[in-house]
C-alpha cells in the first residue's frame, strides 16, 4: 500500500491555506481602509462617527472580497463557508487585539468598539465577516 496521500486528500487541505489566504488579503484592505479613515474622515466627522460608518464601508470591502475569491476557497458547502467565516471574525479579533497591544494602546479602549451600547459597531461587523462567505455563495451561486 502506498502510505502517500492521494491527490484528492492533498486537495482537502488546499481550501484552509485559501480561506487563510483571503483573510490575509481583507486584512490588507481593512489596515488601508482603517488609516484611510482615520486620516480623511475621522477629523471631518468625528472619530466615533468615523469608526461607525468604517464598519459599515468594512462591510461592503469584506462582502467584495468574500464575493470575488468564494469559489477560488473552495469551501463548496454551506458548512465549510460558514466556518470560514467564522475563523476569519475569530482571527479578526485576536489581530485587533494583538495589534493594539503592539501599538501600546489600551485594549479597553479598542474592545469598547465592540459594544454597541458605547457607539461600537464591530460586533455587529464580525458577524457580517462570519456570514461574508455563505451570502456570497448564495450570490454567486455556488
Amino acid at each position: 500500500m502506498d502510505p502517500r496521500p492521494r491527490s484528492d486528500e492533498v486537495a482537502a487541505g488546499a481550501p484552509l491555506v485559501r480561506i487563510l489566504a483571503v483573510w490575509m488579503l481583507i486584512m490588507l484592505v481593512e489596515t488601508a481602509h482603517g488609516a484611510m479613515r482615520a486620516i480623511f474622515l475621522a477629523p471631518r466627522i468625528g472619530d466615533l462617527a468615523a469608526r461607525q460608518i468604517g464598519v459599515v464601508i468594512g462591510s461592503v470591502l469584506i462582502f467584495a472580497i468574500a464575493v470575488a475569491t468564494v469559489r477560488w476557497m473552495r469551501a463548496h458547502t454551506p458548512r465549510a463557508q460558514i466556518a470560514a467565516g467564522i475563523l476569519w471574525a475569530g482571527l479578526t479579533l485576536g489581530f485587533e487585539i494583538l495589534l493594539a497591544l503592539a501599538m501600546n494602546l489600551d485594549v479597553s479602549r479598542i474592545l469598547s468598539d465592540y459594544l454597541p451600547w458605547r457607539g461600537g459597531f464591530m460586533a455587529f461587523g464580525l458577524v457580517f465577516m462570519a456570514a461574508a462567505p455563505r451570502l456570497a455563495a448564495k450570490l454567486r451561486g455556488t
